[in-house]
């Protein structure tokens, strides 16, 4: 009777093991940006989201969409990043690479997000994009998303300030508001915490229209509404990129985790839209976005029908060093 027992015993605690075994939480990772950005506050509630499910997401703060890029497509335990469109854009359409072509391959659609607003904050006096020429203006700093959008509205505009500064929001910030600076981007899906937080009607600052006619040409147009922040009186019309949420083309478990991290935000886009950050209201996971196909793993998960170049040196971005090439020709 004793061993009879103690073999039930034995069982039961390998049944437990095995059942611990396969309800074990996977690790995944999703890099994202500044901590006072909207993608950061979007992988917070992800990571609140997929918790209970058996997924345990670490989010990682970065600099933005140029990095995220390279983070995704290198940086071991990052599955995922959310990035710009026109960065996405900007390293699919530079064939002449290898590196940044075998990047662009390999780079997936998860989903498409959300419109980021582009955010030009000047001193009073600025009343629109063009007025920056001769002027001190903060672009974001080196390797962000900001960066990038900021120069590629230069480019496009003609429009040339006396003084390009490379420092992030928070930094810009402070500059603008000591007089350092005359104006600063922030490329985010408003409302924008720091600008939400950090600046009251006593700075004196004002969002500043873009209406330049060739960026609009370019980038679609959109709006901040009246009171988005409270030192905003007014509805300011501005230009947007889109957000997404991309991953690599992986082939064996991490493809797996990714089309069921995929198949959760699809099903429970509802609470979020709910709960979480107000920029979820307006997420259409459906959005056809030009150029990009969804990852397959993703498709699967979903039910949908499906409609190499040597590694760069270690502590080198090329996607990175390309953006820089081209934008300082």
């Amino acid at each position: 009777m004793k061993n009879a027992v103690c073999a039930y015993s034995v069982a039961f605690v390998v049944l437990l093991a095995g059942v611990g075994a396969a309800w074990a939480a996977e690790d995944m990772g999703l890099i994202t940006g500044g901590d006072k950005g909207t993608y950061y506050q979007f992988g917070l509630d992800l990571q609140k989201l997929v918790k209970p499910l058996g997924i345990n997401l670490t989010v990682h703060p970065s600099k933005g969409s140029v990095e995220n890029i390279f983070a995704v497509y290198q940086r071991p335990g990052v599955q995922m990043g959310i990035v710009q469109s026109d960065v996405l854009a900007f390293v699919a359409r530079l064939q002449s690479d290898p590196v940044l072509t075998r990047i662009a391959k390999k780079t997936k659609m998860v989903f498409p997000l959300y419109n980021e607003e582009i955010h030009l904050v000047g001193r009073k006096g600025i009343t629109d994009f063009d007025d920056l020429a001769g002027r001190k203006v903060a672009v974001g700093r080196e390797g962000s998303g900001t960066y990038l959008t900021s120069r590629l509205l230069f480019k496009l505009s003609e429009v040339v300030p006396a003084e390009m500064v490379y420092i992030d929001t928070s930094e810009a910030l402070a500059e603008l508001k000591a007089g350092r600076v005359d104006a600063m981007f922030y490329v985010a899906g408003y409302p924008v915490k720091l600008l939400k937080d950090d600046i009251t009607d006593k700075d004196g600052l004002v969002l500043v229209p873009i209406t330049n006619k060739s960026i609009l040409e370019f980038y679609p147009q959109a709006e901040v509404p009246v009171g988005v922040y409270p030192w905003q009186p007014t509805p300011v019309v501005t230009a947007a990129v889109k957000a997404v949420l991309v991953s690599f083309d992986f082939r064996r478990k991490d493809c797996d985790n990714v089309g069921r991290f995929g198949q959760i935000l699809s099903t429970h886009l509802d609470g979020l839209q709910k709960g979480g950050h107000p920029k979820w209201k307006v997420v259409d996971l459906n959005y056809p976005l030009r150029g990009w196909e969804q990852y397959d793993c993703v498709r699967k998960y979903l039910g949908k029908a499906a409609p190499a170049a040597a590694a760069p040196r270690p502590g080198q971005n090329p996607v990175f060093d390309a953006i820089r090439g081209v934008l300082d020709q």
